[in-house]
């Protein structure tokens, strides 16, 4: 296990083109960190600078207490799962999870023992004797996190490793990789665009936009404080609503109106948009936090929106309802047992304690 600092890391191509800016950070030793954003955002760049695969053009990268900027692969001692399991063809199970020791010259019996140790460890060490391309996505897999485990790494450093899988499959080996981490308590950096991997598998998150780290912290707070809009709309399933409220006063507090409809915050939201002194918000709220019924807390003759519905999607036992609202399309979570039509007008409840307010200028949240 290590702990891994970045300082002011930055990556730039010879084109100009800057990858990564001014990236730091401190990575926990045993801890499993994920890298998430949307496609383009630097965070394979950033894990191949970790590994050693891409130049860092800036910046310092620790391990241990040692810079390692200018370590070659091999000295790092850091390995790497990749998507598409970079296995070799034309050698068996056994010889492709030996195959680190095996370069190192370790001693045969050695190997052999570790070989069937991890094989154990992953559930495969009766495929220890087929090759690759008898084998299903998932057993590649895990042969794939064999080689990489079977050396002691310092760090395991995963890019989508589960994203060639289908869903099914992809649950099993999330907890299946949740699990090896536990038993291993090997430092690592797991990159995904995938939302249940991010919310389900990290002990932090760090989420990137084009090539700068956005906010950092546990699943559950990120969920819950995201620092910005962007954060906001990027962790969750469906993304969170954004609505323009205009800060009114209304009697002792103020009041955000979405259009016609009145909304009364909470008294803490309250006063962070009387402390804020803009004339209107931005008011985000998730899906889940729009309901079919009034809720007990609702404020007389506010907390909701008149829309026509859409589309209602089934999800077993939750429905999506998308609706329209001043020309803009949005979604909401409730239970299946609720009888919603696309085509009918409903009034739509938002639950104004699980409001997000951010800035309309700089986006950041109040």
């Amino acid at each position: 296990m290590a702990e891994l600092a970045l300082e002011h890391v930055g990556k730039v191509y010879r084109n100009g083109y800057e990858a990564i800016h001014d990236f730091s950070l401190e990575i926990k030793e045993g801890e499993f960190l994920i890298l998430v954003g949307p496609s383009g955002c630097g965070k394979s760049t950033l894990l191949r600078m970790i590994a050693g695969l891409e130049d860092i053009s800036s910046g310092e990268l620790w391990v241990d207490g040692e810079i390692e900027n200018y370590k070659e692969p091999r000295e790092r001692n850091l390995a790497m799962v990749f998507q598409n399991y970079a296995l070799y063809p034309n050698m068996s199970v056994y010889d492709n999870i030996a195959f680190s020791l095996s370069v190192r010259k370790v001693d045969k019996k050695e190997i052999k023992k570790k070989v069937y140790d991890t094989a154990k460890m992953l559930g495969i060490e009766h495929l220890l004797d087929r090759r690759p391309g008898e084998l299903s996505g998932g057993q590649k897999q895990r042969v794939a996190i064999g080689n990489a485990i079977i050396r002691n790494p310092r760090a395991l450093l995963m890019d989508e490793p589960l994203s060639n899988l289908d869903a099914k499959l992809r649950t099993q080996m999330r907890v299946e990789l949740a699990a090896l981490q536990h038993a291993v308590g090997t430092t690592t950096i797991y990159v995904t665009h995938d939302q249940t991997e991010t919310m389900t598998l990290g002990t932090r998150i760090v989420v990137m936009r084009d090539g700068k780290m956005q906010q950092v912290d546990t699943p559950a707070y990120l969920y819950a404080k995201p620092v910005n809009r962007f954060v906001a709309g990027f962790i969750g399933t469906p993304s969170m609503n954004f609505f323009e409220a205009q800060v009114v006063p209304w009697e002792e507090a103020p009041a955000l109106l979405v259009g016609e409809y009145r909304m009364m915050p909470c008294r803490e939201d309250a006063a962070r948009i009387s402390r804020h002194g803009s004339d209107s918000v931005i008011l985000g709220i998730r899906p889940e936090n729009i309901l079919w019924e009034a809720p007990e807390c609702v404020s007389a003759g506010a907390d909701y929106v008149e829309a026509m519905i859409l589309e209602v999607e089934l999800l077993g036992a939750e429905k999506l309802l998308f609706f329209l609202l001043y020309g803009k399309k949005y979604v909401a979570k409730i239970p299946a047992e609720y009888a919603a039509r696309a085509g009918e007008v409903r009034r739509l409840y938002f639950d104004m304690t699980a409001i997000h307010l951010f800035d309309c200028a700089s986006e950041m949240r109040i």
